[in-house]
């Protein structure tokens, strides 16, 4: 059911000129770390908190009338789902969403509020969110709005690269030459891979949900063990990359990172105290692997913080230690 076109470099621009029409750049943050200045994109203060609004747009204004008029089917644990439905709503769209039971109250809570119906799945016990996504398709006719194996979703969220760039230049810094993402199933990197051909992108997964890692490492799609431990980056929960992600990632990202849970924390701390942003913790993954002094910066480096919808109670806790 995912459209078999592979995404362009084209295709990003064509994304990044329609999200320019509706939504102003995100900030470009500069932050100090060990006295070298990175360059933080704070997609958290995208309306919906997180980067998602940019595929879930580019990806709805793409559909024929006949296609919107039978409405859209996403998978989620809460960003992808808020950004599907966020432009759902503005476009009059009927929007449906299959997330986890055990997704984040705030994420459940924000998707129905934009006016989404959510059809919930044990993720927990193992059920199949694809399979269940599929079954809704085909029972209503729906188009299904892949978070991130679909060529159009993979070129909006690439737009954050153009805006990095563009921000960068007008710096007087020149294009990046390093951008660090957070991970799930690989449709950020690998929008930024075609969005920033000159710059080296390098995917930051959840420790035991390295798929991508593992997969950059083998050259072939590896898959997250069934016993996958429990990560508090709920929104980087994804089982496997998928081939129209990796053909883009295998040729653009030299290697992935893995962070641990502790890492990912200090993150949230150091993005609030130093930056003022509320980030969760799937969006300061790639952060957590700067910190961590995981990578070698370049001088004109990218650090995308890809959300800030946490639970105010799970934050606090981060903040305060005891989490």
């Amino acid at each position: 059911m995912t459209p078999s076109r592979d995404p362009t470099a084209a295709g990003v621009a064509e994304a990044a000129a329609k999200i320019a029409e509706i939504l102003p750049p995100t900030p470009l943050l500069p932050l100090e770390i060990e006295g070298q200045t990175i360059w933080c994109k704070a997609e958290s203060l995208q309306p919906i908190g997180a980067f998602k609004i940019r595929g879930g747009w580019h990806r709805l204004t793409a559909l024929s009338a006949e296609e919107r008029a039978r409405g859209v089917v996403g998978v989620s644990s809460g960003n992808h789902a808020q950004g599907v439905a966020w432009a759902a709503r503005r476009l009059g769209i009927a929007a449906t969403i299959v997330m986890p039971v055990d997704a984040p109250a705030v994420k459940l809570a924000n998707t129905r509020a934009l006016g989404a119906e959510v059809v919930l799945y044990d993720r927990p016990g193992g059920e199949d969110r694809d399979e269940v996504a599929e079954r809704v398709c085909a029972e209503r006719g729906a188009t299904l709005v892949h978070a991130y194996g679909d060529p159009w979703v993979i070129e909006g969220q690439g737009s954050a690269g153009i805006e990095i760039a563009r921000q960068m230049d007008a710096l007087g810094l020149g294009g990046p030459d390093l951008i660090i993402a957070p991970c799930g199933g690989g449709g950020l990197t690998a929008g930024l891979a075609l969005a920033c051909p000159d710059a080296a992108i390098i995917p930051v997964e959840p420790e035991g949900w390295d798929d991508v890692c593992r997969s950059l490492a083998s050259g072939t799609i590896q898959s997250v063990a069934a016993d996958a431990p429990p990560t508090p980056c709920d929104s980087l929960q994804t089982m496997a990359t998928r081939p129209i992600n990796f053909r883009v990632l295998r040729e653009r990202c030299p290697f992935g990172l893995v962070v641990t849970p502790t890492e990912v924390r200090a993150a949230q701390r150091l993005a609030f105290d130093r930056l003022h942003l509320v980030i969760e913790p799937g969006g300061a993954a790639a952060l957590a692997a700067v910190l961590a002094g995981k990578v070698d910066l370049k001088p004109r480096t990218a650090v995308v913080l890809t959300g800030g919808n946490t639970d105010a109670a799970d934050f606090a806790a981060v903040l305060t230690g005891n989490n």
